[in-house]
């Protein structure tokens, strides 16, 4: 079945003041309510914020290209890792910056991020794939507002070294797609000031 990835924004004060074992069902109760589903109705896709009464604190991301895997996440990666040696100093700088806090690593969430979840380790349990709280929310938005602007000067050169026809990833405008979808996502982060969480369901 491959491996999954649900992307949240979550206010981040709310999920620190609940107690550690509460943390993951309240989010998966605010990720996905018990409501009876439309099969009918098209793939949800962008933000998706729940009916609960008062303020929001939590909201999923639905990528529109990904039907929730996350390959395409992982062989943007490799992409990058493949095209980053011929990118401009000042691209590949802030991109390896806002991939590495997203999607292009090896590593589990760091302490204390790693038991942010859970209270104890447990290594049946799946680790977060993604971990940001506000301050390194805002860091990658900084990233990402020195590499858009030079993103398409990457255009040639991924098309010669990263190009994989028929993949998830498989040219330069679905790298582009993606990352921007990233960026929307962080941007929306930054704006209410909150953190990103990506859990791997």
């Amino acid at each position: 079945m491959g491996l999954d990835i649900t992307v949240l924004a979550v206010d981040w004060e709310r999920l620190e003041s609940t107690p550690v074992r509460e943390r993951l069902p309240l989010l998966e109760e605010a990720a996905f309510p018990d409501v009876d589903l439309d099969w009918d109705a098209p793939p949800e896709v962008g933000w998706v914020w729940p009916a609960v009464p008062g303020p929001h604190w939590c909201g999923r991301y639905a990528f529109h290209c990904t039907s929730g895997s996350y390959k395409p996440h992982f062989w943007a990666g490799e992409a990058w890792e493949d095209v980053r040696d011929f990118a401009a100093p000042a691209l590949r700088e802030s991109l390896d910056g806002f991939l590495a806090g997203l999607f292009w690593h090896d590593d589990p969430a760091p302490p204390p991020l790693d038991g942010l979840l859970h209270g104890d380790p447990d290594p049946r349990r799946p680790g977060l794939l993604v971990a940001c709280p506000p301050k390194a929310v805002a860091e990658l938005a900084a990233r990402w507002a020195t590499a858009e602007p030079l993103l398409d000067g990457l255009r040639e050169a991924y098309a010669v070294h990263a190009a994989r026809p028929g993949g998830w990833i498989e040219d330069f405008d679905a790298f582009a797609v993606l990352l921007r979808e990233w960026a929307a996502v962080v941007g929306e982060a930054e704006r209410r000031g909150w953190g990103l969480l990506g859990l791997p369901w």
